[in-house]
């Protein structure tokens, strides 16, 4: 998806989502940043849990792949 139109999707998930439990499963870190609660899972099961807050903060495996897509 171009920039845009991931925007205009995203921002239909997020008003379609409100008041809701939601379960988003993305790849592109963007589109889960501003979760409640994100969970990095991988093939060995739930490697971290926290909001991108938390997660970021704790440099493990969340970090190296946020730090990888946006290149900080």
């Amino acid at each position: 998806l171009d920039t845009e139109t991931e925007q205009v999707i995203q921002e239909s998930l997020n008003s379609l989502a409100d008041g809701r439990t939601t379960l988003i499963i993305a790849h592109r870190l963007a589109t889960i940043k501003h979760a409640d609660r994100i969970i990095v899972v991988s093939d060995q099961g739930i490697l971290e849990d926290g909001t991108h807050e938390t997660l970021y903060a704790q440099r493990g495996h969340y970090r190296r792949l946020y730090d990888a897509q946006f290149r900080t």
